[in-house]
């Protein structure tokens, strides 16, 4: 195998394309492709337009798109400081095995520090054996005693004509 190079930048507006491949890459990978409904125009307005809600790094292998790491900041109330969290980590399949998830890793953890962040976050399918063994190889712990829960469709709706029943 010839020696390469992998690059980790900031993503840019021509990069919606490869990020929407990336997205749709990783959904086939965690078998959620039906659960899919994102545009090329509804994430380029999301990280690029007037208040963009994500930012996303790219990584290029010999210059090529190899993968990618999407998050935006949360907040912790009882630490008083920003934190990130990690929305989507996704390499390809022929660039695995070469450290570019360590490296994405590696440069949102540098951001994080450079941003005075307390910490980083992310969820990971419970089937994800090696996604898991990954993270946990970096340092991250699970938290166990931690449930997601998640509003959507219909029940966000409903929610948000209810008014408080005393």
């Amino acid at each position: 195998m010839s020696s390469s190079e992998t690059n980790i930048r900031n993503a840019v507006p021509a990069d919606v394309p490869l990020i929407m491949e990336l997205i749709r890459a990783l959904a086939d990978y965690e078998k959620l492709s039906d659960r899919v409904t994102a545009t090329p125009e509804l994430i380029e307005r999301a990280l690029f337009g007037p208040r963009p809600w994500a930012e996303c790094l790219i990584a290029e292998t010999d210059g090529v798109g190899a993968g990618l790491a999407l998050f935006f900041h949360n907040f912790s109330t009882f630490i008083g400081k920003p934190g990130i969290y990690l929305e989507d980590l996704f390499v390809k399949p022929e660039f695995r095995g070469r450290g570019i998830g360590q490296s994405l890793l590696s440069r949102l953890a540098q951001i994080a520090i450079e941003r005075d962040c307390s910490r980083m976050e992310w969820a990971v399918l419970d089937w994800n054996e090696p996604a898991i063994k990954f993270y946990r190889s970096l340092g991250a712990a699970p938290m166990d005693d931690w449930e997601i829960f998640r509003l959507t469709g219909e029940a966000l709706a409903a929610l948000a004509t209810k008014t408080a029943e005393v």
